[in-house]
């Protein structure tokens, strides 16, 4: 309940913010550049189904295992007004699961009953790209644009008794409105800091928040750590219904110059 009333407040400061960057053009003094590498070892629940089939149950029906992915990241920032910034992520999030079926389930049509030895891959790996605009650069910093999440994934499912196959692949381009915010601590190198990126239409949606503590050092070479959460509800994407969310925490090790 904390973490829902929490995104809900920064969606409605990143739609303020959103508004003010029009109002207070600031943008970086000279070109900057940064690569890190990061690391993220979520938990993943939730269900999916297929063109308005039964739930099937990730933990439970599929005993789908909880990705751990490391990615590079990049940002670039320039002088120049009227472009925009950019960062690059990309998140690896590919889980496979083997499980004993207690129960039927019926994936695009193939149905694998009770008892039955199933394979599965549940793939929402993306690309991360951050189109943003700094509205303040100081003690406090604060980026808003659009955060296009490329997904390349799949669903699929291979049974052991019937040779039942079934996979839908994702092939989706979400823009998300993006806010970040940093709060340097003074005279340390030490600072706090959220990002989140937030879609909703109909009844799709997605959410991308991090919460983080790092320190960057007088080089540019810096270190951050928190927590990290991606909730997806997709609608008939691809004739796919999901309800899922990846929770964990997250470390960036990164070089600023």
């Amino acid at each position: 309940m904390v973490l829902t009333q929490m995104k809900s407040s920064l969606n409605i400061l990143a739609i303020a913010a959103l508004a003010l960057q029009f109002s207070i053009p600031a943008h970086a003094d000279f070109v900057g550049f940064s690569i890190g590498a990061a690391y993220w070892a979520p938990s993943l629940s939730g269900d999916f189904n297929s063109d308005g089939e039964s739930d099937i149950d990730l933990s439970d029906d599929l005993d789908i295992d909880d990705p751990s992915q490391s990615s590079l990241v990049l940002s670039l920032e320039h002088p120049i007004p009227i472009l925009p910034n950019i960062r690059y992520q990309n998140i690896d999030l590919d889980s496979d699961g083997r499980s004993a079926l207690s129960g039927d389930i019926t994936f695009e049509g193939e149905t694998y009953t009770a008892g039955e030895t199933v394979r599965s891959t549940f793939d929402l790996s993306h690309d991360d790209i951050v189109l943003y605009y700094e509205v303040l650069d100081n003690w406090v910093n604060l980026d808003v644009g659009l955060d296009l999440k490329r997904f390349d994934g799949k669903v699929s499912m291979v049974g052991s008794t019937n040779t039942a196959t079934s996979s839908i692949d994702i092939d989706e381009t979400l823009p998300l409105l993006y806010l970040s915010a940093r709060f340097d601590l003074p005279f340390s190198g030490f600072y706090v800091g959220a990002d989140i990126s937030s879609f909703s239409i109909d009844d799709s949606s997605a959410d991308d928040l991090t919460l983080k503590l790092g320190y960057e050092s007088d080089s540019g070479l810096g270190i951050e750590g928190g927590v990290k959460t991606f909730s997806l509800e997709l609608d008939d994407a691809d004739d796919l219904d999901t309800d899922i969310e990846y929770d964990g925490a997250y470390v960036n090790g990164y070089f600023h110059f």
